[in-house]
């Protein structure tokens, strides 16, 4: 008997609980954005290669000419990603070491920034004075403080500039591998180019539609146009180029 009035004690309690608000943020935006980079330019650079090597009407050139450039960009890409990261990394060092001087030699100063920084929302001098007195005992916190509330920086993650460079230089080779794949099953160059096309527009359309709806959903068939179109503006620049070198050596 006891045990039934414990269940429905604790039925009765979650029923009636009160609401509790939960946030949900999203999160991981910085390998998402990688992916996008990686995927964005491997779907478009190799695409347009390939259909510009198609008009020479040899499908191991353009298979040749592809994993060449596929191998290449990947690397180009991942060590891009790289640089970038560690870029991020030196120059919050850099701003840090400057920070740190000027709170020990101009703390008055920095005091009057912490105002500045939150007088907008509603914030006297009178008010903060606790928290800048708590911040002057503690110089490291108090540099934190100022990074992320005046310069709007954050201590990058170590590890974050490999992470971006494997995750550029990977999604960039999976994504130039849909406009090549065509090119292996079909011997006819001409033919393996309108699979391609078809195959590479279906991507963009699906990529295009995915990346816009974690960035701006309200606009994710806007997004998906938007990147079918600049793939095939590649693509036909790049066809036309060829098509109008001449065939044959010397001009």
């Amino acid at each position: 008997m006891t045990s039934i009035i414990n269940k429905l004690r604790r039925r009765h309690s979650h029923e009636y609980a009160p609401y509790q608000h939960l946030e949900q943020h999203f999160e991981s935006a910085e390998i998402v954005r990688d992916t996008i980079i990686g995927l964005s330019d491997g779907l478009t650079v190799p695409f347009a290669l390939a259909a510009g090597l198609s008009s020479l009407g040899n499908s191991k050139l353009v298979i040749y000419g592809g994993a060449a450039e596929l191998v290449s960009g990947a690397i180009s890409m991942g060590l891009g990603g790289y640089l970038a990261a560690r870029s991020e990394i030196d120059h919050y060092r850099t701003e840090r070491l400057r920070e740190e001087r000027e709170v020990e030699e101009c703390p008055q100063d920095e005091e009057d920034e912490i105002v500045e920084i939150l007088e907008p929302y509603g914030l006297d001098r009178e008010t903060l004075q606790p928290l800048i007195d708590k911040l002057k005992s503690d110089p490291e916190k108090f540099v934190d403080f100022m990074m992320k509330f005046e310069l709007n920086m954050e201590m990058p993650d170590p590890r974050r500039s490999w992470i971006s460079a494997l995750t550029i230089g990977i999604s960039y080779f999976v994504g130039g591998l849909i406009p090549l794949l065509p090119y292996l099953f079909l011997e006819d160059a001409m033919m393996a180019l309108y699979v391609s096309v078809a195959v590479t527009s279906l991507t963009l359309l699906i990529f295009g539609y995915v990346k816009s709806k974690l960035v701006n959903p309200d606009g994710a068939f806007t997004g998906a146009i938007q990147t079918l179109l600049i793939g095939a503006v590649a693509a036909g620049a790049s066809y036309g180029i060829v098509k109008l070198l001449p065939s044959e050596p010397g001009f």
